[in-house]
């Protein structure tokens, strides 16, 4: 980590110095919770957000999830044009967009099944079938590629022990081989859960492997319990 003052290598058109850390300069210390209902209604509907927590067998939706479900039909005109939010609210609370998933989703929105199963199956940011608390999405695309991302993909595999696209046997990491990330100015990219690491070199994978395993001890031995 840089320490201040922090140069600022001139992303967001800025360069020169600043009295800054790191972490305040990428937000890191702002991010904040987002509130699970949906903050406002306008801002309902744009939150494909990838928890580590994951449960397969949460309920859709209660709770905060309900208030959100009905914020998120307000944007719409009609039930239908709200099936992509709805399923991406569906994979926040479950960590991936099941069959039966699907067919509720339906039921809520009274579409037909083949419908929405047609809207999930046609987008890659669905997730199939269950993921590890840490989903990461290396990309590949031509300037990733050109900055040694297959070397990152062929690190974060190793360094995970796992194959593409399967579940480590901890349950902790998937690793999957994406297309653009939309982050071309900072190759390679790669996306962990809702989170973007930027310049990532095979060389930082096992830095980066052992933050994330640091962070599941954390979570699993509160401070003051053995």
């Amino acid at each position: 980590m840089s320490q201040a003052p922090f140069k600022n290598p001139g992303w967001a058109g800025n360069v020169g110095e600043y009295d800054l850390t790191e972490e305040q300069v990428r937000g890191i210390d702002f991010v904040g919770i987002r509130p699970l209902e949906g903050g406002h209604a306008a801002a309902s509907a744009s939150y494909p957000f990838m928890l580590e927590q994951k449960d397969p067998e949460a309920p859709l939706f209660e709770g905060p999830y309900e208030a959100r479900f009905k914020k998120i039909l307000t944007r719409y005109p009609t039930k239908q044009a709200a099936v992509v939010p709805t399923l991406n609210l569906a994979q926040e609370v479950r960590g991936h967009v099941s069959p039966q998933t699907m067919d509720r989703v339906g039921e809520l929105l009274e579409l037909s099944s083949a419908y929405v199963r047609g809207v999930a199956t046609f987008y890659t940011m669905y997730n199939k079938r269950p993921v590890g608390r840490h989903l990461v999405q290396v990309c590949t695309n031509i300037s990733c590629n050109l900055c040694g991302a297959q070397d990152v993909l062929e690190a974060f595999l190793k360094h995970t022990n796992t194959e593409m696209g399967e579940t480590s046997l901890d349950r902790a990491f998937t690793v999957n081989e994406v297309e653009c990330l939309a982050g071309c100015g900072f190759p390679t990219c790669v996306q962990i859960n809702s989170r973007y690491y930027e310049n990532v070199t095979a060389e930082e994978v096992p830095r980066i492997v052992a933050h994330l395993r640091e962070k599941d001890d954390r979570v699993a031995s509160p401070e003051g319990e053995e």
